[in-house]
């Protein structure tokens, strides 16, 4: 088969971030746009990056791309489309899709033309009228932006932030998804230490803990392409066997997680303990005030609560100036603050050193970046 284009889609300000994990797995060959990153790869990529993306959203098989302006061009297009290489006799292909900036917005009417230019493909395929649709799940995407047509598979279901390991959520839960971009935008490595103040379930530590270890995110999960038969299950082995193999040992200092909800502190350990790293991280109910640390250097990675999502706004005032009070004896360590505070610079009496605009659950934000010094090196064992 000739190489495959997939598509990993990604939060608006994740892009970049998603595209040196590709670089990281070995596809290089990509294009990065809004919303996505393209690149291009053989079969097995679609278990890899299913298994190995940590702030992607999905993984897309890209079917095919056309320009069109009306319903005829659209339903020409998608018909001429191989979908047979893909979706079985008994297939099930649920449509979705968005319309951005182009003619064709009706989204509701694209989707069921869509549909029914599969339906007539498959049904010349394989010489009848109507697939039952009992078999496996292939979700098809429409993408239609600026009148050029992107059709995909979904070959991720669920979304990729369902990592398996969380099974209760907090009051304003982080995304996984999230979580791990904000380590990867940070400095922290697995021999320095990390501290989350605010970690309520845990996402933030645990997610830094993942990668500190080399552990693949999606090991422990399904995925719809593992139902089909063009992705052979051997496939899956391989990359699953891939993946156990890189794991690494656990961390030579643990990550702190703290918070002043015990019950969130307990969905954290329980949290922790699903996904393999309960060993690497140390949870303690204790206020953000009465942060104290032995580290000379170290890293503190955190998403402390809006305004916007929890109110108290003259708690969250307050919860603020007590993080500009606590992190001030830190200076030799980096901070890093995802939040939209607008005042965080002022109350922190100091200029953030890279500023970045993310999404948090639709809310924009700003992660805020205050790098400290390099930790000394440390001197290498006598012969």
């Amino acid at each position: 088969m000739a190489a495959l284009r997939l598509i990993a889609t990604a939060a608006f300000g994740l892009e970049a971030v998603v595209a040196r994990e590709l670089d990281m797995l070995g596809y290089s060959d990509h294009q990065t746009e809004d919303g996505r990153v393209t690149f291009a790869a053989d079969t097995a990529a679609i278990a890899r990056a299913n298994l190995w993306l940590r702030c992607a959203d999905r993984v897309l098989l890209e079917v095919g791309s056309f320009p069109a302006t009306d319903f005829g061009q659209l339903f020409d297009g998608t018909r001429a489309l191989p979908w047979e290489d893909w979706i079985t006799e008994d297939g099930a292909f649920p449509v979705r899709g968005k319309a951005v900036r182009s003619q064709l917005m009706s989204v509701s009417d694209c989707q069921a033309l869509v549909k029914k230019a599969i339906v007539d493909r498959l049904g010349e395929s394989y010489g009848r009228a109507r697939s039952p649709e009992s078999g496996a799940s292939y979700p098809v995407e429409v993408s239609i932006v600026r009148d050029r047509v992107t059709l995909a598979l979904d070959t991720s279901g669920a979304g990729l932030h369902k990592r398996g390991y969380r099974s209760s959520i907090g009051e304003a839960p982080l995304k996984e998804t999230l979580a791990a971009a904000l380590v990867q935008l940070s400095h922290w490595n697995r021999d320095r230490a990390l501290i989350d103040p605010m970690c309520g379930t845990g996402t933030i530590p645990i997610e830094a803990a993942l990668i500190g270890r080399d552990m693949a995110p999606g090991v422990n999960r399904s995925f719809a392409a593992e139902s089909w038969p063009a992705v052979a299950p051997a496939l899956w082995q391989q990359a699953r066997t891939e993946a156990r193999d890189r794991a690494r040992p656990c961390l030579n200092t643990r990550i702190i997680g703290t918070d002043i909800d015990r019950r969130a502190l307990s969905q954290a350990r329980q949290h922790a303990t699903q996904a393999g790293v309960a060993a690497d991280i140390h949870f303690q109910q204790e206020a953000v005030a009465n942060l104290r640390t032995p580290e000379r250097y170290g890293c503190v990675i955190c998403n402390p609560p809006y305004g916007v999502r929890l109110g108290a706004h003259g708690a969250v005032e307050r919860m603020y100036e007590d993080m500009a009070t606590a992190f001030a004896p830190l200076d030799t360590w980096s901070i890093y603050v995802l939040t939209t505070h607008p005042r965080l610079e002022a109350l922190f009496d100091r200029k953030a050193t890279r500023r970045r605009k993310l999404y948090n659950g639709g809310i924009e934000c700003t992660y805020y970046q205050f790098v400290g010094p390099r930790p000394p090196l440390k001197p290498c064992p006598a012969a």
